[in-house]
């Protein structure tokens, strides 16, 4: 079922807002590149009306915490099957993008800046160039989307090409017009599903989850060890994959530029800090009062999109900072909950098994 908003006036006498259009979608790339968060509050913009080599002009390009690519096509008058079709010949490009080749991109966008410096700003972390650029996705931003073009969009991603569609409908409200968004697909099924080098081989998943435990100085791994727990925050992209752990999950721990500190199984679903508890000497108390030693984004436990996120885990094994266990070799992301399917996580988990001492029927 094709996407579809409908906005109505709170009243006694509900009013239905009139949908309208935007004079151009021009306007809608300005919007966008004037304020980013449009798309996604989790992404900064590297590039605008960037030429391929295959003859095409790219309408953005985006960067995520993770060194991962956003290509993002605007619909305007194409049919929005011609555009995903395009924006997929345009992703061939850009997966062959080398670091020198996106500094390029950025500094045509921002003369005179640095990508590494902006990024360092923007995310707080310094920008990895041997995995930039390891994955993509796809973005088509549409005012509106037929069957057809979301049963392809469905099919690719069940084929793990990551593409997603943000459909923008605009509403009058008086002299005033507002703007709303919906995405086809959730975000947090693209973000884990990025689509790798094409030199990569993949393989079935393993059902096995990789985690990673970031930002040492917003949470401790000792606190998570003896209370039972992982955590993600500061944004949405962070926590939200968090939500792809049920009951039962295997999860694998790395902590990284320091190593695999952990395995355990999930006994909980994700909650935010202010809902989240543990289990004291004392009985149960909320987290935020037991943990003292991160700082656990405090300041946003008001803010659920980026407040810090908890999920309890009843450890398996788990070794202190000291000891975790890292191998040339071994796989590693920057999303909080990831479902790698390369050969390089099937190997990591089976070395792991051998270096934790630990077997599972």
């Amino acid at each position: 079922m094709a996407v579809h908003t409908a906005l109505w006036k709170v009243s006694a006498q509900p009013e239905q807002l009139r949908e309208a259009v935007l004079p151009s979608e021009r306007l809608l790339e300005e919007m966008i590149v004037a304020q980013p968060q449009l798309l996604s509050d989790a992404w900064m913009l590297i590039g605008r009306q960037e030429r391929t080599g295959f003859g095409g002009i790219i309408d953005l390009l985006a960067i995520a915490p993770d060194g991962s690519l956003i290509l993002i096509e605007l619909k305007r008058a194409r049919t929005p099957r011609d555009v995903v079709a395009q924006a997929v010949d345009y992703a061939s490009w850009v997966e062959g993008l080398h670091a020198e080749d996106i500094s390029a991109i950025y500094r045509r966008f921002k003369p005179n800046q640095s990508l590494s410096d902006d990024f360092r700003a923007r995310f707080g972390q310094t920008l990895d160039e041997e995995t930039l650029n390891d994955s993509h996705q796809i973005v088509i931003v549409a005012s509106q989307l037929d069957d057809s073009t979301e049963r392809i969009v469905a099919y690719l991603n069940k084929r793990d090409i990551s593409i997603n569609v943000l459909c923008f409908q605009v509403f009058a409200h008086g002299v005033d017009q507002l703007l709303s968004r919906s995405w086809l697909l959730d975000p947090i099924h693209t973000q884990v599903n990025v689509t790798p080098p094409s030199s990569e081989p993949a393989e079935p998943w393993n059902g096995e989850f990789y985690v990673s435990f970031g930002d040492p100085g917003s949470r401790s791994w000792e606190e998570a060890r003896q209370y039972g727990f992982v955590s993600a925050g500061g944004g949405a992209w962070y926590s939200r994959t968090l939500q792809l752990l049920n009951i039962g999950d295997r999860i694998w721990v790395n902590i990284p530029r320091t190593g695999y500190v952990g395995v355990g199984s999930v006994i909980g679903r994700a909650q935010q800090a202010a809902d989240f508890k543990l289990i004291t000497p004392n009985g149960e108390a909320p987290a935020l009062d037991v943990l003292i030693l991160g700082n656990y984004h405090r300041e946003l436990v008001g803010d659920p999109e980026r407040c810090e996120w908890f999920v309890p885990v009843e450890w398996l094994h788990t070794v202190p900072l000291e000891k975790a266990v890292q191998e040339i070799g071994f796989f590693g992301n920057q999303n909080s909950v990831c479902k790698p399917t390369t050969p390089k996580w099937r190997t990591t988990v089976e070395r792991l098994k051998e270096r934790f001492g630990v077997s599972f029927s």
